[in-house]
Order: C-alpha cells, then sequence, then structure tokens
C-alpha cells in the first residue's frame, strides 16, 4: 500500500521518497491506499462487491495481496520480455514440491515495500499480523525438499539468474496434521478451498500429453484399460518468484490436470453419470494430492503417473520457448539446463529423447548427447528405499515408447561396463537401469545419472557416501560427473522476515549488506565479546521467546516459561532422525529429577514438531509417545515447571518462522551417514540457537565453520555406524549402562501408559529386541554427555550468547545464493541477465 501523497515517478523528494520503486515497478502515479481509486480500495470493492466498511480479514487480505501483485505485474512482465529479448541460457528446475509458506509478508520485504505498507496499515488502522494470518501457507511441499526449491528460487531471482520453477498444482496438501488422545490424525489440507491471490491461470497455453491407457470407473473405482490411449492436458498456472530488490522476478509454473473438453454424452443421458465423467475424474485426480499414500499400488501409481505428468508438461513447455528463439537443436544444452530435484522428475531422460528423436527426428548419437549435456541431477538420499524403483510394467502400460528407449539406453550402458570391466557381471547388475527379479523394476538413480552431465550431493559428506557407497559403481565409471553442492537457506526469509529483533541488531552492528551477501556475518566475529553487542543478542533472543510464547499461549492456550530454555527438534518424523534418542534423553532427565528433585537443572521446555507419513506407524507411535511423555512430565510435582515437553501439530513454514528465532537449542541427532544435509540446522544457526548434534550431513561443515568449540557435537561418525554393523548389540547397553536401562524399564513398565498398556512394546521391542538399526542406544550416553556440557554453559550466559553470536557469524557459508552461485557457474554454466 502507497502513501496518499503520490508523486509522478522519476523524482524523489521528501514527500516522496518512494519515486525509485514506483518507477521501478511501472505503478506511475497509483495510490496504493488513501482514496476511492487506490489499488487496495478498488480491490476490495470491485472483487468482493462489499463495502469496505463491512469487509471482513479474508477480504481485506486479497485486496491487500492483489494490490501487491498489481505492483509487481509490469516488474514480471518485462522480466519475461528481457528473457525472451536477450535470449540467455536458462534454469529450468524440476521439482515435486515447493514449501513456499506464505507469500504476503515475503512478497512486501523482497519488493522493499514495507515502509509503504506500514504507513498505509497505520493510516487504514489494519490488523497487519491479523491479516497474514488470513493466508494458508500453500500446500505444495511436505519436507526440506521442498523448502530448499522454494530458497532456491528466491536466490536465483534475486542473483538475477534467467530460471524458472516447474512443479505441480496440488489442490490438497500432504494432510493437516492434528493430534486426538496423543494419536496423529490426518485431515485434508484444503488450501485452495478459498481463491489464491498470487497464481495466475494460463490456459491459452496448455499443453496436452498423451497416455497409451485410459481409465473407466469399475465397481465405483478408476481402473486402467490397457491398451486405448487417452489424453489430459496440463493448465500452468504461473505464480510470481520474487528476488530481493524486486529487481528480476522469476516465475514458478504450477500445472493442474484437466481433462478433454468433452465427455461421454452418451452414458450420460443414459443416466451412467460416474461413467460419463470417468476422464474428468481421472484427470482431476491426477493433481488432487500431494503425494498420494504410497503404501498401496494404486496410490504408488498415481504418484508414477504425476511424476510423468509433471516431465512431460514442463519439457513441452520449455522446448516451446525454445523453438520461440532458435531453430537449431544443436543449441538446446548452450539455452537450456534442466535440473531434476531428486529422483522424481527422472522421466526427463526418456522424455527428452522421445522428444529429439521423434519429433525433431535427431539421431541417436546427438540426442543422447544433446539430452545428457542438458540434464542435471541432485540427489537427496541415502536411504536405499528413498531411490526410486519403478515396476517395469507400469512403463510397458502407460508409457511403451519411454520404455524402448531406456531398454537402448541400458543396453549400451552394459556394452559399455562390459568392455571396461570384462568378466565383472557382478557390476553389470548393479549399475544396469533394470532390476532383475520377480517382478521388474526401473531404477530411477540410475537412469537419472546415466542420462545427465552432473550428479551432486547436497552435503561434502552426504556426497562422498553417494559416491562410494550408493552408487559406487557409476561414480568409478563417470568420476567426472560427481560434485557436491552443500545445501543453503534464503536470509530474506529465514533471518530478515522472520527474525526483526535480530535482524536489527545485526544491521545496527555491520550494516545491511549481509542480506544479500551473508558471508558479510563474519564481521560479528571480531566483536562477539563486546558486551553491547552480546546485550543486544541477548535482548533479540528474549523478545522472540516472548513473542513466540505470547502466540504460543493465543493459538493453543499453552503456557511456556520465556526464561527456560527453548530445546527443539522440528523435522519429519522419522526413525533415522531419531525424535525417539531426543524423547530417551527426557526419559533420563525426567528419572534424575524424580530421583533428586533438588538436582540442579535450569528450566527446560522440549519443543518437537514434524509430521509422520500416513502409513508409517512407527513414527506415529513415537508421537504418540512423545505426548504421553509430556503428560506425564506435566502431572508429576517432581518435574512441573522444571521440565515440560510439548509436540507442536500442523508443523509448517509459518510455525517454523516462529520457533526458529525463540529457540535456544537445535537437535540435529540423526544417526550418522543418513541425514543428506538438513537444512532446518542452519536457520537454527543463523538465528542464533546453539546445535547439539551428530557428525552427520552438513552439521560437519557448519561446525567447521563456527568452530567445534562453539558445537556439542557428540555420537558415532559414520564410519563408526557402518564399521559396527555386524556386531553392534544393543542390549550391551542395557546391560552396563543403568540410565539407559532405567529409562526402558520406565517405559516398559507402562509409566508413560497407566491406561493403555503394552502401547510403547513395540518402541522397547525395535531398541532391543530388534537390532536397533538407527543405534539409538549406541548413542544415548555420548547425548547425555553432550547435553551435560550444554547445561554447564548455560548457566554461564554471557559465555552463551558470545557462542551464539559466533554461530551466527559462521552462518554466512548457508546461504542458497551461495549455493546457486555454485550451481550456476560449475553445473549450468548460467550468467544473471539483468532486468532494465
Amino acid at each position: 500500500m502507497a502513501t496518499k501523497a503520490v508523486k509522478q515517478p522519476g523524482t524523489a523528494t521528501e514527500s516522496d521518497p518512494f519515486a525509485k520503486l514506483r518507477s521501478q515497478y511501472g505503478s506511475g502515479a497509483l495510490e496504493l491506499s488513501g482514496t476511492e481509486n487506490a489499488l487496495y480500495e478498488r480491490h476490495l470493492v470491485f472483487d468482493n462487491v462489499v463495502d469496505p466498511a463491512a469487509a471482513g480479514p479474508r477480504e481485506r487480505f486479497e485486496a491487500i495481496a492483489h494490490s501487491v501483485r498489481d505492483i509487481l505485474s509490469q516488474r514480471w512482465i518485462k522480466t519475461e520480455n528481457t528473457y525472451a529479448r536477450e535470449n540467455p541460457k536458462r534454469v529450468y528446475y524440476l521439482s515435486m514440491e515447493y514449501l513456499i509458506g506464505r507469500s504476503l509478508a515475503n512478497n512486501v520485504t523482497n519488493l522493499l515495500l514495507d515502509p509503504i505498507f506500514k504507513e498505509a496499515v497505520k493510516e487504514k488502522n489494519l490488523d497487519w499480523l491479523g491479516l497474514l494470518e488470513q493466508e494458508p501457507d500453500a500446500g505444495l511441499g511436505n519436507g526440506g525438499l521442498g523448502r530448499l526449491a522454494a530458497c532456491f528460487l528466491d536466490s536465483m531471482a534475486t542473483m538475477q539468474l534467467p530460471a524458472m520453477g516447474y512443479g505441480l498444482r496440488y489442490e490438497y496438501g500432504i494432510f493437516k496434521q492434528a493430534i486426538r488422545n496423543g494419536w496423529q490424525q490426518e485431515r485434508p489440507d484444503n488450501w485452495l478451498r478459498r481463491p489464491d491471490p498470487w497464481e495466475v491461470a494460463r490456459p491459452q497455453e496448455k499443453v496436452e500429453i498423451k497416455l497409451n491407457c485410459s481409465f473407466e470407473v469399475q465397481g465405483g473405482a478408476l481402473q486402467a484399460i490397457v491398451g486405448k490411449a487417452s489424453s489430459l492436458f496440463g493448465v500452468p498456472f504461473d505464480r510470481p518468484a520474487v528476488g530481493y530488490g524486486g529487481k528480476n522476478i522469476n516465475t514458478l509454473r504450477l500445472w493442474a490436470a484437466s481433462a478433454p473438453d468433452y465427455f461421454e454424452f452418451q452414458a450420460f443421458s443414459h443416466g451412467d453419470f460416474v461413467g460419463a465423467m470417468a476422464e474428468t475424474l481421472e484427470a482431476e485426480t491426477l493433481t488432487r494430492v500431494l503425494y498420494p499414500d504410497d503404501s498401496t499400488s494404486m496410490g504408488q501409481g498415481l504418484r508414477f503417473v504425476q511424476e510423468y505428468f509433471l516431465v512431460a508438461c514442463s519439457l513441452a513447455d520449455l522446448v516451446r520457448r525454445f523453438q520461440r528463439g532458435n531453430t537449431d537443436w544443436n543449441m538446446l544444452p548452450e539455452k537450456i539446463a534442466i535440473q531434476l530435484n531428486d529422483t522424481h522428475p527422472t522421466l526427463a531422460v526418456p522424455e527428452l529423447m522421445r522428444i529429439l528423436l521423434d519429433e525433431a527426428h535427431l539421431g541417436w548419437d546427438t540426442a543422447w548427447d544433446l539430452t545428457q549435456r542438458t540434464l542435471g541431477y541432485t540427489n537427496h538420499t541415502l536411504l536405499p528405499e528413498a531411490l526410486e524403483k519403478w515396476p517395469l510394467a507400469w512403463f510397458e502400460m502407460m508409457l511403451p515408447r519411454h520404455l524402448e528407449i531406456i531398454y537402448e539406453i541400458n543396453r549400451r550402458l552394459l556394452d559399455s561396463v562390459r568392455s571396461r570391466f570384462p568378466g565383472d557381471e557382478g557390476r553389470v547388475q548393479r549399475v544396469s537401469l533394470i532390476e532383475e527379479g520377480a517382478e521388474k523394476h526401473v531404477r530411477m538413480a540410475n537412469l537419472a545419472i546415466v542420462g545427465s552431465h552432473s550428479t551432486n550431493g547436497v552435503a561434502a559428506l552426504h556426497s562422498e557416501l553417494v559416491r562410494t557407497i550408493t552408487v559406487k559403481d557409476l561414480a568409478e565409471m563417470f568420476p567426472e560427473r560427481f560434485s557436491n553442492k552443500t545445501n543453503g537457506v534464503t536470509p530474506r526469509r529465514w533471518l530478515l522476515l522472520s527474525n526483526p529483533p535480530l535482524s536489527k541488531v545485526i544491521t545496527e552492528v555491520i550494516g545491511d549488506g549481509w542480506i544479500t551477501d551473508l558471508g558479510e556475518l563474519s564481521k560479528l566475529k571480531p566483536v562477539a565479546a563486546d558486551k553491547g553487542v552480546r546485550d543486544g543478542f541477548r535482548r533479540a533472543k528474549r523478545e522472540a521467546k516472548i513473542q513466540f510464547a505470547n502466540w504460543l499461549k493465543s493459538e493453543s492456550g499453552e503456557t511456556v516459561d520465556p526464561d527456560s530454555i527453548f530445546d527443539c527438534q522440528i523435522k519429519r518424523i522419522h526413525e533415522y532422525k531419531r525424535q525417539l534418542l531426543n524423547a530417551l534423553r527426557v526419559v533420563v532427565l525426567y528419572n534424575r529429577l524424580r530421583e533428586n528433585p533438588k538436582i540442579e537443572m535450569a528450566p527446560r521446555t522440549f519443543f518437537f514438531a514434524g509430521k509422520a507419513a500416513p502409513a508409517y506407524q512407527l513414527a506415529k507411535l513415537i508421537i504418540k509417545f512423545i505426548e504421553n511423555l509430556a503428560d506425564t512430565i506435566d502431572a508429576d510435582p517432581a518435574t512441573r515447571g522444571r521440565l515440560k515437553v510439548l509436540f507442536l501439530p500442523e508443523y509448517d513454514v509459518s510455525l517454523a518462522e516462529r520457533l526458529i528465532p525463540a529457540s535456544d537449542v537445535s537437535n540435529q541427532i540423526s544417526t550418522a551417514g543418513y541425514e543428506a544435509s538438513g537444512t532446518s540446522n542452519m536457520k537454527f544457526m543463523m538465528n542464533g540457537a546453539l546445535t547439539i548434534g551428530t557428525r552427520d550431513g552438513a552439521t560437519i561443515e557448519m561446525a567447521q565453520e563456527a568452530g567445534e568449540e562453539n558445537f556439542f557435537l557428540f555420537g558415532l561418525t559414520a564410519q563408526q555406524v557402518a564399521d559396527s554393523r555386524g556386531w553392534y548389540n544393543p542390549r550391551w547397553h542395557y546391560d552396563h549402562e543403568p540410565e539407559t536401562r532405567a529409562a526402558l524399564d520406565l517405559i516398559s513398565s507402562n509409566h508413560f501408559s497407566p491406561h493403555e498398556r503394552g502401547v510403547f512394546a513395540p518402541l522397547y521391542d525395535t531398541l532391543l529386541t530388534y537390532g536397533d538399526h538407527y543405534m539409538h542406544l549406541a548413542d544415548l550416553k555420548s547425548y547425555l554427555e553432550a547435553d551435560q556440557r550444554l547445561r554447564e554453559l548455560y548457566a554461564d550466559s554471557d559465555e552463551w550468547v558470545g557462542k551464539a553470536i559466533l554461530n551466527v557469524a559462521g552462518s554466512g557459508k548457508f546461504s542458497s545464493d551461495r549455493t546457486i552461485a555454485e550451481y550456476a557457474s560449475q553445473i549450468w554454466e548460467v550468467k544473471p541477465c539483468p532486468v532494465p
């Protein structure tokens, strides 16, 4: 919203200090608010047909959001026109997820409109924070993969790189999480229930996608009909990706599935309404839900088709854009860089080959060279179950041409392997794109590596393990393709926007250059011992804790003590992330207080948050245990007021933006060798939390940057985990470590489940009977020792805040700007394309 007094652009005056922004965004003499013709007032009246005095919070939010979109629209158009005119090499980022959170505050910040909006909000007497709450978190992602993609979009636009994100427009997010009697309950996340003010539908740019099967309703369910070809359409919906400073505004294009503009009228007229609409139901179902339940073959099949739909729509679109300014197919890798965010978009390999072979009519060798030089692949996991393998039968049924291409790629690959490693049939089987067995599968990670010129991991340790263990044979064949690109996060959202008190302190000390060059934070190191700087950091942390405590009280009724240690573990619930290890730590501390109530222990609040996959029963049981643990501690006079445990439901970007700035302690405690990188660890670090963690993922590099003496590291290394696999026995720890035994005995005695006897037996069995695969008990004692060091340091407030400052000072490497700069120069060979 703009000020009332609006001058023509071009001359910044005292009465109009925002003339430069007006000129940049082409908004001329348009006002944001204050008159009946101002943007906000017009949207309020004409979009909603409502008297402004009677408008509710949702109508006011939509009017503000549409006003912001109006301001950026001309710059958005100008960005695309500049790219079309200059014809630079472009980046196309393909990802099944974009966990973008809310957009209003982020867009206002990146457009540098904060002062204008503050003035307008004050003038209109609007509840700004209340209006922000009207925007749902976009249900386009789930975890770190999608949040990384969102950070990358921010960085690419800020760095003025000609880039575009491609994804799917899910109508429903993964699910809304509620907790009932301690158990996770999944509810629909209908985030598009109200119109999204940021998206722009582009039906005129729809693309047709052909499948070798069709669908009919049989027995109330959609069934695939093999051999009967069908079509569906991908309709693009564009969202602005605003770079900081508002110079380049890139596009996130999301595809929605729709059916052809007809249906079986004969069936409809004869009363078979559902059957007549089968194709429409099939098409609309395709992009209805993020991550369908893949515990069933139907869920897996839908996921497979979703992945192909993303790839086919995106490649058709980017090839169409390439052909507008280029006639020579040999220029494809000089004009296009396609990055595959994990294995999900790997069908881009055979799809691009199909386009070049069947539509461009190129020879195999030329098509294969162009495909490899155009595609890059990012690996995000070391877990075998996360390296996708799709049944070969599905290719036969739906994508037979793609299977032919995969077979030919594989034939040539295996010929090469046999030539280089004669007699090594074991290697041939391991690198093959086809996994043999009772049911054959296509190995998508192998296909992505073979079909691209670059494979990167996302942290130094992760990249090393990918190269030496996960795909060792392929890395030995193509060593030049493998590299590391340690992840990063955008400091605009995760520090500037999320933590105004700390951002203000940092800017007062070192200036605001850190917003676009996070390496500037290193200037805090020489002043980390300065009393004024420490006092400023201390005040900022306390302000963030009080704000979070007030918000939590208003939202849930829960009361937390801002003077207690805020100790956090917020991430997807999974055994390897070891929320159960954290809970065991709490049980031990609880036991200590029960046995000796006079023991000295600073008040502590343990926050857990994260979603468990709907079919992951043990993860759901871990949530249940945390909930019961919380209730037990609250009810015990020995621990009430000294320990508190809270599981915060419905963890999303907005919750993280509130909790991370308030946190004192960050738990990054995955089994070493299992976490690819982690990005929440980076967010905690740059917001001044101290890390207690294992030597895993990017935490290793974070400790190197800030100094291991400023971290609380513990536990086995990845090598030690691997070396102990053959002989590790968790019962040894039960027999020889009294506190470990006491904690497990307390669980097995139903102390935490007096009215649900035996409910936690699977946890006990996982740890003792079934071998403790993720080595919780191996690391528990070391975890407790690190925790003791942490509590001792916290008792010295001055030393604690000094180490917090050094953590912030050492976090500069972990900006997504640095990560994207490495992708751009070392993988994509893409340069900035400034918009005049």
